[in-house]
Order: structure tokens, then C-alpha cells, then sequence
């Protein structure tokens, strides 16, 4: 009995995850013309110790599956930027590397040589963006 609820439930949430991935790829889609994502090794990170389980609950694979297809249907790009872009280290500013921040847990910081403060995931963001742009430019 508990195995069929635990079933239902599990189904329910793989369901719900699919639902908000593509209505989530359909958008970024339908807004943008070229789209930049990391070209993360999901297998590597959900067999580490640090992520783990987690990696995997989260669809990532699934998502820019989600993103590839719908972007060719629609004549857009998915630009994938090499998974070893230095993206957290790099200061979106002056562009200068901090190995400091390759530490996940510092999730701010503040650039030593132009003083600019950020966030970890915005200045990841902004220069996936940017290389994305760079390596379409280049095509």
C-alpha cells in the first residue's frame, strides 16, 4: 500500500518537474534569439560527494534537452560554453581570474583589483553570457 502511494507521488513530482521545465525552456525560447548555457558533465557531478543525489533530482540534462530542441525548431541558438570557463572566478568587470573564489562556499566577494562586488551566480551568469556572444561572433 505504501509503495503504491510512494509510486503516485513520485510520478506526480517527475510530472510537475517535466511541466516547469518546458514551460520554463519555451519561454527563454520564445524571448531570446541565442541562449548560453555550461556545458556541465551532470554524470561526473551527481556521482561526486559533494552534490551528489541532488545534481540529478533537478532535471539539468533533461532541461537543455528541453532547450536544444525547442531553440532549433524555433531557428535560435544554444550556445554551450566549455565546462573548464573559468565563469565564477572571473571578474565581469575587468575580467581578471581570483582562484579564491573557486571555493563554493564563498558566495559574494569582492574583486581585489577594481573593487566591484558580486554575487557568485549573477557574475557566473554574466560571463557565460558573454563568452556565449563571443563564440557565436566567432562561428
Amino acid at each position: 500500500k505504501q509503495r503504491v502511494k510512494i509510486a503516485k507521488l513520485s510520478a506526480k513530482a517527475k510530472h510537475q518537474r517535466s511541466d516547469a521545465l518546458h514551460k520554463l525552456s519555451r519561454q527563454l525560447v520564445d524571448t531570446y534569439d541565442m541562449i548560453g548555457i555550461e556545458d556541465l558533465n551532470m554524470r561526473a557531478m551527481s556521482q561526486s560527494l559533494h552534490f551528489g543525489k541532488s545534481v540529478g533530482d533537478k532535471g539539468w540534462g533533461m532541461f537543455t534537452s528541453m532547450l536544444a530542441y525547442k531553440a532549433q525548431r524555433a531557428g535560435k541558438r544554444v550556445i554551450k560554453v566549455g565546462k573548464f570557463f573559468p565563469s565564477s572566478q572571473m571578474c565581469h568587470e575587468c575580467g581578471r581570474l581570483h582562484k579564491l573564489t573557486k571555493d563554493l562556499s564563498v558566495r559574494e566577494w569582492t574583486c581585489p583589483d577594481c573593487g566591484h562586488h558580486h554575487d557568485r551566480d549573477e557574475n557566473a551568469a554574466l560571463n557565460i553570457r558573454d563568452e556565449a556572444v563571443r563564440i557565436y561572433c566567432t562561428c
